[in-house]
This record gives structure tokens, sequence and C-alpha cells, in this order.
């Protein structure tokens, strides 16, 4: 039954990967867009993008780190 918990507990960790994803995907859906609008403006938003992007990635990196832990800590 532990081991049930610790898995559960685990995937749920896990999930944060899918707000990095859709994060990610918006940001450069509108990163795109603003290009197509302001091409002059591409170094600005190319930056601000990338900076947005590693930031929703860390929270899944977070996620998936939390989840090894559980699994290592209480397995």
């Amino acid at each position: 039954m532990t081991g049930t918990i610790i898995a559960i507990g685990a995937g749920i960790a896990v999930l944060t990967g899918i707000g990095g994803g859709i994060g990610i995907g918006i940001a450069t859906a509108k990163a795109a867009e603003a290009i197509a609008r302001q091409p002059e403006a591409r170094g600005a938003i190319n930056g601000t993008l990338i900076l947005g992007a590693a930031l929703a990635e860390a929270t899944a990196i977070y996620g998936f780190v939390t989840a090894l832990l559980i699994i290592v800590m209480l397995g």
C-alpha cells in the first residue's frame, strides 16, 4: 500500500510538466505573433521569450526532481 501512495505522489509531482509545456507553447505562440506584427523588435521579443521559457521549464524540472526525491527517499 505504501508503494502505491508513493507512486501516486510521484505521478502528481510529475504533472507539473504539463503546466510548463502549456506555458511555453502559449509564450511561443504570442512571441511569433508579436514578431509578425513588429519585426524590428525581434531581438527584444526573443530575449523575453527565452527568459519566460526558462522560468516555465524550471517549474517542470522542480516537479520532476520532487518526484525523484519522493521515490528515492520514501521508496
